[in-house]
């Protein structure tokens, strides 16, 4: 494994638990649905000969244990300020960001509100049944998920999750990155604490975030639609082949299925830092002019609720 430091970043209402590999152009890594980052640490690992690579436990997970409640309606908004929080102290912009599923929807947000923080933003896969043309249908899922959650508990409502999302294969990563039994122990313990905060806090809300089209397609330079080269006729597949189409954006495929980066851990990153490279040159003026600034109200609005969640 690569060498890594370890912090915190400490905001009203959470203690953001980050690590830090490598040298060279900053990447931000933002978690999935399971909130953690260590399942990227190989990924992160190969990556770090090239970036400095950047992965935390977003808010309300593992090591990032929330100070009190929040209102989930702000969860997207605060997850993308806690990213924006986290490229400010720890790199210098503009800075590439990746994210997968549930973090891929986090990054969305972090492009749309804070564009002038992002040289080239991954989104891979993300869940959005928002924008698929049976909207209606996966929402409802999802909210017969949450109550399978609350009436069944929280392995009945994953099984049912994963059979609708085609992701009952294993998922594991290959043998020579394996964790020592005492960390994979630790980082299965802190991710099953975890199903039960994202079953509580953002199965409904995630899928249902409806992105900015018009203003992704004015930020369409900075933007990569990543799916996986396996898994085509699963729902996690779908959501960006509609973005593609309304944004005007072509599908990388990176290796493996819905997790790749977790099974493919060593190609994934070849094929992300391919894309990466190509744009590492810094941003032109023709580039940063004309383009949206930050969301100071959005940014302003984090930090009332997070002055909120300190008293709560």
């Amino acid at each position: 494994m690569h060498a890594h430091t370890s912090g915190k970043l400490a905001l009203p209402g959470v203690s953001l638990y980050y690590e830090v590999r490598g040298a060279g152009p900053a990447l931000l890594i933002i978690p999935s649905g399971n909130g953690d980052a260590t399942p990227f640490g190989p990924m992160a690992d190969a990556l770090a000969e090239r970036y400095t690579v950047i992965t935390y436990d977003r808010r309300g997970f593992s090591r990032s244990p929330l100070k009190g409640s929040v209102d989930d309606d702000l969860r997207i908004e605060l997850d993308a300020y806690d990213a924006y929080r986290l490229l400010a102290h720890l790199a210098e912009p503009p800075a590439h960001v990746f994210g997968s599923s549930s973090g891929a929807i986090v990054a969305l947000a972090l492009l749309e509100r804070y564009p002038k923080q992002i040289r080239t933003l991954v989104c891979h896969e993300p869940p959005l049944a928002s924008v698929l043309p049976d909207a209606e249908q996966w929402l409802a899922f999802y909210a017969e998920l949450y109550q399978t959650y609350r009436s069944s508990g929280v392995e009945e409502a994953r099984a049912v999750f994963m059979e609708g999302m085609g992701m009952n294969v294993p998922t594991r990563p290959p043998k020579e990155v394996e964790l020592p039994p005492d960390q994979l122990a630790a980082m299965l313990s802190r991710i099953r604490r975890n199903h039960t905060f994202w079953f509580e806090h953002e199965i409904r809300t995630y899928p249902a975030y409806v992105p900015d089209i018009a203003l992704l397609r004015t930020l369409s330079d900075r933007l990569v639609l990543g799916n996986g080269s396996i898994g085509r006729e699963h729902f996690p597949y779908r959501p960006n082949t509609v973005l593609s189409e309304r944004i005007g954006k072509e599908i990388v495929h990176f290796p493996g299925g819905h997790v790749g980066y977790v099974t493919h851990p060593f190609e994934f990153a070849a094929d992300l830092a391919g894309v990466l490279t190509a744009r590492d040159e810094p941003l032109g003026a023709d580039a940063r002019d004309g383009q949206p600034s930050e969301c100071a109200a959005c940014a302003a609005r984090a930090r009332g609720s997070e002055a909120g969640v300190a008293g709560g």
